[in-house]
C-alpha cells in the first residue's frame, strides 16, 4: 500500500535531492501516521449484541455518558455502581414504570478501560423475544439513549484506537466465519498480525524519510555520516520487495475469507451433476440419463476440510443447436473463466479401451474444456475419472496405473458416483488442492483478506506528482 510513495521518496528525495522539509513533513503525516483518536458521538447508544431469536441467554451491550445512570435506573442501584467487570445478578426493570422485566447478570465496564473506549454496560438477560424487547423499549424510553447503528459499537472501538481497521475487518470476518480456517484466519488478523506488518513498514519508512530530510538540512555541514542515501535506497528497495511480496499472494487470503470458486465442468452426462449431489449429500441437480437436463449453473456453498468452497455445476459442453443449451454452455464458459479450481469431470467408458491412447485422449480433452496453460496448472484443476463401476477391475487399475505415468496431466482421480468407490482419495486430493490455493491461516505469513488492500492509493500520495 506504500509503494507509489516509496518510489517518490527514491526517484524525488534520494536521487534528485530537490524535495523540501516541509513538503516531505507533509506527505510523512498524511500517510503514516494512525486515524486520530477520539469519540465523535456524546449519545449513549444500546442495541442486542448477541444473535436474534429465542435463547437461554440474550446479551444487551449499553455505551456512551448515560450508561452509568441507565445501569443504576435498570439494576436498581441507588449509591455505588458495582466494581468493575464483575457479575452482579440484578432484578431487571422499567425506569418508569418500576415493573420488573426480568432477573440477570449485570456487568460495568468503565471507560477507558471497555471494548468501545467509554463507560459500558452489558445486561445479561433471558433470551426470551418479550424480555428483549421489553428491556429495549425501556433503555429507549430514557433521555439521551438511542438504538446503536449496524456497526457502531465497532466504529467508536475504532476512533477511540482500541482496534485498528485490520482488526476492525478481522472482527467482522470473525463473526461471519463458517469454516475452521476462516475462523484461524480471522483470529490471526482481529489479534492485529496484520496491522503490526503494517505499522513496521510505517515505522521504517518514517525512519528513511528522517534520513532524507537530515540529509538535505545539514548535508553540507558535514554533520551527516557517508553512505546514508545508500542505505535509504537499500532500505526502501528492500521495503518495496517485501510489499511486492505481499501483495503476490495469489489471492490467497481473499479466497479465504469469501470461498473457493470450485467449478464442475466436461462432456455431457459425465456425471457432473451425479458428483455435485454427491459431495453435497442431497439431491441439489436433476441427474437424468438424457444427456443435456443441466442448462443453467447450479450453485451450493459447502465447508470441505475446513475450507469454505462455492460449488458450481454447469452445462455439458457440447455444440447443440438449442438456444437455450447454448445459453447453458455459455455461462458454463463463463464461470470457468472466473474458476479458481475446475473439476473436469470425464466418463471413463469413452475412454479408448488402450490405457496408453487413453491418457493421450484426456490430454485432448482437457485442452477443449480449458484453452487457457493457467487453468490446466496442476494446483488449478483435477481431472475426475467417473463411473469406474461400468470397467472390469483388471482395466480400471491399468488406467489408474497408465495415467499417473502421464506427464503434463494434472492429478486424476478415478471415482465411483453410483458406488463411492474412490471418493475418499478423491476428497483428499482435492483438500490438498484447495490448502494450497487458500495457505495456511496458522503458520504463514499474514495475507491480504479483501480486494482493497491491494488497491493503489490516491496519486496525492506520491511526492513525485
Amino acid at each position: 500500500m506504500f509503494q507509489m510513495f516509496c518510489r517518490g521518496i527514491l526517484s524525488s528525495a534520494v536521487h534528485s535531492r530537490k524535495v523540501s522539509r516541509g513538503h516531505l513533513s507533509w506527505r510523512l503525516q498524511s500517510t503514516c501516521e494512525a486515524f486520530p483518536a477520539g469519540l465523535a458521538d456524546a449519545d449513549t447508544i444500546f442495541a442486542l449484541s448477541s444473535g436474534h431469536g429465542r435463547c437461554g441467554v440474550a446479551v444487551v451491550r449499553v455505551s456512551g455518558p448515560a450508561s452509568a445512570t441507565a445501569l443504576k435506573c435498570m439494576a436498581g442501584l441507588k449509591r455505588n455502581l458495582p466494581p468493575p467487570r464483575t457479575a452482579l445478578l440484578r432484578s431487571i426493570t422499567d425506569p418508569k414504570g418500576k415493573e420488573v422485566l426480568d432477573r440477570g447478570l449485570v456487568l460495568w465496564f468503565p471507560g477507558p478501560h471497555s471494548f468501545t473506549g467509554e463507560d459500558s454496560v452489558e445486561l445479561h438477560i433471558h433470551g426470551g423475544t418479550a424480555v428483549v424487547t421489553a428491556v429495549l423499549q425501556a433503555l429507549g424510553s430514557m433521555s439521551g439513549m438511542r438504538p446503536a447503528e449496524a456497526g457502531e459499537f465497532t466504529r467508536r472501538a475504532f476512533q477511540a484506537g482500541k482496534l485498528d481497521l485490520t482488526e476492525v475487518e478481522g472482527l467482522a470476518d470473525l463473526i461471519h466465519a463458517e469454516t475452521e480456517a476462516q475462523r484461524r484466519q480471522a483470529l490471526r488478523q482481529m489479534s492485529g498480525e496484520l496491522g503490526q506488518l503494517y505499522q513496521n513498514w510505517s515505522h521504517r519508512l518514517k525512519q528513511c524519510l528522517a534520513h532524507v530530510e537530515a540529509f538535505i538540512d545539514f548535508s553540507e555541514d558535514e554533520l551527516i555520516e557517508d553512505g546514508i542515501l545508500s542505505q535509504v535506497d537499500t532500505s526502501v528497495y528492500s521495503l518495496l520487495t517485501e510489499m511486492d511480496q505481499h501483495l503476490k499472494d495469489q489471492r490467497k487470503g481473499e479466497r479465504l475469507r469469501s470461498g473457493v470458486q470450485v467449478v464442475i465442468a466436461g462432456a455431457t452426462n459425465a456425471g457432473k451433476s451425479s458428483l455435485l449431489n454427491t459431495l453435497c449429500q442431497r439431491p441439489a441437480a436433476i441427474v437424468s440419463p438424457v444427456a443435456g437436463t443441466t442448462r443453467d449453473v447450479v450453485e451450493t456453498a459447502l465447508d470441505i476440510g475446513g475450507f469454505p468452497v462455492l460449488l458450481s455445476d454447469t452445462a455439458g459442453l457440447r455444440n447443440s443447436p438449442d438456444a437455450i443449451e447454448r445459453e447453458g454452455v455459455r455461462r458454463a464458459r463463463e464461470r470457468l473463466d472466473q474458476a479458481d479450481l475446475t473439476l473436469v469431470v470425464v466418463d471413463c467408458v469413452e475412454l479408448p479401451r488402450d490405457p496408453r491412447q487413453a491418457a493421450a485422449h484426456l490430454k485432448e480433452h482437457l485442452n477443449s474444456v480449458l484453452p487457457t496453460r493457467e487453468q490446466r496448472q496442476a494446483d488449478r484443476c483435477l481431472v475426475v475419472l467417473n463411473k469406474t463401476d461400468l470397467l472390469p477391475e483388471g482395466e480400471r487399475q491399468q488406467l489408474d496405473r497408465e495415467v499417473r505415468q502421464v506427464s503434463g496431466l494434472p492429478p486424476v482421480c478415478l471415482i465411483s458416483c453410483h458406488t463411492t468407490e474412490g471418493l475418499q482419495l478423491f476428497l483428499t486430493q482435492l483438500q490438498s488442492n484447495l490448502k494450497t490455493l487458500c495457505g495456511n491461516p496458522q503458520s504463514d505469513a499474514p495475507t491480504l483478506t479483501q480486494a482493497r488492500h491491494t488497491a493503489s492509493p490516491p496519486q496525492y500520495f506520491c511526492i513525485g506528482k
